[in-house]
């Protein structure tokens, strides 16, 4: 059976079915989540705030608690995106503002130019250019050597 699920600040809401992940939903709508470990909850590309309704989803496992421990943004309504199973009416969801840097295909193209928005690093969540700051070309060999670093962990924790 369907619940309904609304997706803020779009004010939109979706629905998705009972014990699904609110990520197949978020990817569903077309929305910038990415989910970098495969859905095993050991990133954070799909770090959501809930808004409303944490009871209507699936207890925090370890694994989870773990990794929301390691995002700088988390906060008591954080959860994973991939983790959260919907078992009830009334989730409100809210992405987190910003773009993970491997969301960004061309780094090199951004030397220049001034952040549109947040770039977020994948596995913690914290700030690698805050929006309008201007992007030179050391910023993007510390972008590129964090993305290389990224690639390296998820491939190990892969192997784990």
């Amino acid at each position: 059976m369907a619940k309904i699920i609304r997706l803020d600040p779009l004010g939109q809401e979706t629905s998705v079915l009972t014990n699904d992940h609110l990520l197949s939903a978020l990817l569903k709508n077309e929305l910038n989540v990415l989910h970098e470990c495969g859905g095993r909850g050991m990133c954070a590309t799909c770090h959501i705030f809930i808004k409303e309704g944490m009871e209507q989803l699936s207890p925090i496992s370890r694994r989870e608690q773990r990794t929301l421990g390691a995002i700088t943004t988390s906060n008591l309504g954080s959860r994973l995106a991939c983790q959260s199973r919907v078992m009830g009416e009334g989730v409100v969801v809210e992405l987190p503002s910003g773009m993970y840097l491997s969301d960004t295909t061309d780094i090199e193209s951004l030397v220049g130019r001034r952040a549109e928005e947040n770039i977020l690093h994948p596995l913690d969540g914290h700030v690698l250019v805050e929006a309008g700051k201007l992007i030179t070309r050391s910023m993007i060999s510390q972008l590129e050597e964090t993305r290389s670093n990224v690639a390296t962990h998820l491939a190990n924790s892969t192997l784990a």
